[in-house]
């Protein structure tokens, strides 16, 4: 279908890495493959020990079983079909696939960071208010904020394909991107994105920023009840029971408010290495996290100490 000089597209392609040679395409797809196998490998270990143990049926442990099921969800959603493009030369996605990937690769992102939000809500009633943390922090409370994530996620990614789902998208039908995502869809626009990409920023921000805040709050609190404590092993021993949070906070923050903040303040990158930055802050939470779980989480080491050692004794 074509107006004036516009012929408008009907689907897309990704492209990827817009500077990588075909001969290392096959070398590329393998490593996806094998960060999205061992991204599967860990975090269904993980639900595998949560099933299997009661132990583990705690309001924290729900919060993480949420994290590892949005990990899995969001690598799915957006691995596949970029080793595909690798592997097998199938880059090409349709119209409505692409806003649809879209769509989940911002929820589930709005879905970690609310998820994120709760986790230090956990942490900052247990460490400020001790003595009322069985009363406001339980199962069922957990449960009921959990769903909300869920549901709340939904806001953001629907204003966000909501608005760019009309406009017109003509000529270049190529998404220099490993995966479709509000950006990289609205640059093949045959208009002017400032009016859309700049509401869809806020959003983003909002998501992001939002949740943010209260994270930076709680831990701020958690450090000044901290310095309360009188004895320094006493100090060290609350601070460990939130190091494997802060770790994956960071992971997921960090990266994201620096590549959001960068764009629309003039930093410029290449197109490879915005990619490449993406593609971390979106594969490294989850392919680290669960090694975050198994080593700083005290009863899911155990567990899995008591199996290794069950192991060798039938072994030898």
């Amino acid at each position: 279908m074509s107006v004036g000089n516009h012929s408008f597209v009907t689907g897309f392609v990704i492209v990827g890495f817009p500077g990588l040679q075909p001969e290392f395409y096959g070398l590329a797809s393998t490593v996806l493959f094998l960060v999205y196998c061992c991204i599967l490998t860990g975090n269904v270990v993980v639900i595998i020990l949560f099933a299997t143990h009661n132990v583990l049926h705690k309001p924290m442990y729900f919060i993480i079983l949420n994290l590892v099921v949005s990990d899995v969800l969001f690598s799915t959603t957006t691995l596949p079909k970029i080793i595909a493009r690798y592997w097998f030369q199938a880059g090409a996605i349709s119209f409505f696939g692409c806003f649809l990937q879209m769509y989940l690769v911002h929820y589930f992102g709005s879905v970690t960071s609310f998820l994120l939000l709760i986790m230090a809500l956990d942490r900052y009633v247990s460490i400020c208010f001790p003595l009322r943390y069985p009363m406001i922090i339980n199962n069922s409370s957990i449960h009921i904020l959990n769903v909300t994530a869920w549901v709340l996620a939904h806001l953001p990614s629907l204003s966000m394909v909501i608005r760019a789902y009309p406009l017109p998208y003509c000529d270049s039908n190529k998404i220099m991107q490993c995966y479709c995502d509000h950006i990289a869809i609205t640059m093949l626009a045959c208009t002017d994105r400032a009016p859309y990409s700049f509401p869809a920023f806020v959003v983003a921000m909002v998501a992001l920023l939002g949740p943010l805040a209260f994270i930076i709050f709680s831990y701020c609190s958690i450090i000044v009840a901290v310095l309360q404590i009188a004895s320094t092993q006493g100090r060290l021993k609350t601070l460990s029971t939130c190091s494997g949070q802060l770790i994956i906070i960071a992971l997921y923050y960090l990266p994201r408010c620096f590549i959001y903040l960068s764009s629309n303040i003039g930093i410029i990158f290449s197109t490879d290495l915005r990619i490449v930055i993406i593609m971390l802050y979106s594969l490294l939470p989850p392919l680290i996290n669960p090694l975050i779980y198994c080593l700083r989480t005290d009863e899911i080491k155990q567990i899995m100490i008591k199996r290794f050692r069950s192991i060798q004794v039938h072994v030898r």
